[in-house]
């Protein structure tokens, strides 16, 4: 296909590998630069044309956020270890929210989809499709048995929507000075502790 030449002389077997080498290539090339990466970039990179790439992704973002999340898969297994064991969800909860804000200085790829998704340029990606997964990948790697605590399918999707809101705001303004990490911790649990403990518990556990 006219599409796929280049590619190093290999040219992918199907939509499918081409679409996961143009998502290696820019996580590859995110980790050497420690920055967002264009359209251009990754064709280069790949041997093709810009085209080839916008075919499979229509602009940089929707590129970037597929490299993001193809590549914070060590990003989640340090959350896990982070909030492991804690099964309040206002203290699983808080730690996970300053663990990340922390984390996205640590991690180029996690600032990348941070950036894309939180910017005040494309406010909207705060609520994409891929913000919602990657918050309730989040979420469901603490212990807390949320069912417990009221929440079903919608209202964890709900309460990743408000989380994700909350983060944004750190993440574009993070205060002047920014709070220590102790309290940012007081913050959340006060007020953000609030909203989370406001969803009515179920009648199988309110007992409990």
């Amino acid at each position: 296909m006219a599409g796929r030449r280049g590619w190093g002389g290999s040219p992918p077997d199907s939509d499918e590998e081409a679409s996961r080498r143009i998502v290696a290539a820019a996580v590859d090339l995110i980790g050497r630069t420690g920055s967002e990466i264009s359209i251009a970039d990754v064709a280069e990179s790949l041997g093709v044309i810009r085209q080839t790439v916008y075919r499979y992704f229509p602009s940089a973002d929707t590129l970037m956020q597929a490299a993001a999340i193809a590549s914070v898969d060590d990003f989640l297994d340090r959350l896990t270890k982070q909030v492991g064991g804690i099964e309040d969800p206002v203290e699983a909860m808080t730690e996970g929210v300053v663990f990340t804000l922390a984390d996205v200085r640590r991690t180029p790829h996690l600032g990348i989809l941070l950036s894309s998704t939180y910017s005040n340029v494309h406010p909207e990606g705060m609520t994409s499709e891929a913000a919602q997964t990657f918050g309730m990948t989040m979420i469901k790697r603490f212990d807390v048995d949320w069912a417990r605590y009221g929440y079903d399918d919608a209202s964890l999707h709900e309460l990743v929507e408000y989380i994700l809101r909350t983060m944004q705001s750190f993440f574009i303004s993070p205060g002047n000075p920014p709070r220590s990490d102790g309290e940012l911790r007081r913050y959340l649990r006060r007020w953000m502790g609030a909203a989370i403990i406001a969803q009515p518990k179920s009648d199988t556990h309110r007992g409990s």
